[in-house]
């Protein structure tokens, strides 16, 4: 079995999808597959949970060609994944995402997903004043800088799986998009979507789902992959919210030029964001098969299961 195990490279081995796959493939010894976790730090004590649970732990850095293709080389595959919010610069996203394709090309992968998004500006043109362009050429950054560096996965001729992912309901715990009292006392979740469906799923299923396009071989090169667990409504999010937290939990629905006023980092970019999956609602959930993700990884979680193991984390307001 030993000459036969295809050794993946896995960046973000720690963090939330990552650290799904990393998980993923160390679950499934007889799976034919040996994690190596890319990490910045080899020392951390996330780091060394992988290492003691058979992991080859790495160091690189998403800004250094030089070191990714070290931490590529020799593997048959990769896991690729940026952290836009870790420093909320659309151009550094770009060049991290570019970066990785050329580490990929430099170090002969046969096959690597890249986890990106849909280029918003394909939709809503710069010059369309609906939403507000931001940073002189985006409308929703953290979408459009990751997708400016899918062509160059493509151009160099790297064999990628592009991996279209979906609102985290780890948000709810993490991000601060969890329930708030609003003036009348009531606690609430609060999107500008109107009636329309939002993509979500448990960050950890994002690397599941992964690993599942690993395992399919070569079926999935050269294709976009869209993945989600359920596409839910605000209503719906708060009802099952509700029901497994105890309280009455409303959906509060706001126009995103509020939401963009809300005056946290990235409001602006996150109002234009879920104003563009409520203005394209059949386009963007039309684009992530809940199908194909459950064939993927067969035990993907809903939101009502994510709920009963992770509702008593998300903080209330």
């Amino acid at each position: 079995m030993a000459d036969k195990t295809k050794l993946l490279a896995v960046l973000g081995a720690t963090g939330a999808q990552g650290g799904g796959l990393a998980r993923a493939i160390l679950d499934d010894p007889k799976g034919g597959f040996a994690l190596r976790a890319i990490t910045r730090n080899p020392t951390s004590d996330k780091a060394k949970a992988l290492a003691k649970r058979g992991a080859e732990v790495v160091q690189a850095d998403l800004d250094d060609v030089k070191s990714l293709t070290k931490a590529f080389t020799g593997a048959y595959g990769a896991f690729g994944v940026t952290n836009f919010w870790e420093h909320m610069s659309a151009p550094k996203e770009t060049a991290q995402g570019k970066n990785i394709a050329h580490a990929a090309k430099n170090a002969g992968l046969k096959h690597v997903i890249w986890s990106t998004f849909e280029d918003t500006r394909e939709l809503v043109p710069l010059k369309d004043d609906r939403m507000p362009t931001l940073g002189g050429k985006y409308k929703v950054p953290h979408f459009d800088a990751k997708a400016e560096a899918n062509g160059t996965f493509l151009e160099l001729g790297v064999p990628t799986t592009l991996l279209l992912t979906s609102f985290y309901w780890d948000n709810f715990i993490y991000f601060g998009a969890g329930p708030a009292k609003g003036p009348d006392g009531k606690l609430a979740i609060t999107f500008p979507l109107g009636d329309k469906k939002l993509s979500g799923m448990a960050a950890a299923d994002i690397g599941k789902c992964a690993y599942g396009i690993f395992k399919a071989g070569r079926e999935f090169i050269g294709k976009t992959v869209g993945i989600a667990g359920e596409h839910l409504t605000g209503a719906e999010m708060a009802a099952a919210m509700s029901k497994a937290m105890g309280k009455e939990i409303r959906y509060n629905d706001v126009p995103p030029e509020v939401y963009r006023g809300f005056g946290f980092p990235g409001a602006d970019d996150m109002g234009n964001m879920f104003q563009y999956k409520r203005d394209f609602n059949d386009v963007y959930c039309g684009a992530r098969n809940l199908g194909l993700a459950r064939s993927l990884a067969p035990d993907l979680q809903t939101f009502a299961q994510w709920l009963q193991q992770h509702g008593s984390k998300i903080p209330l307001k």
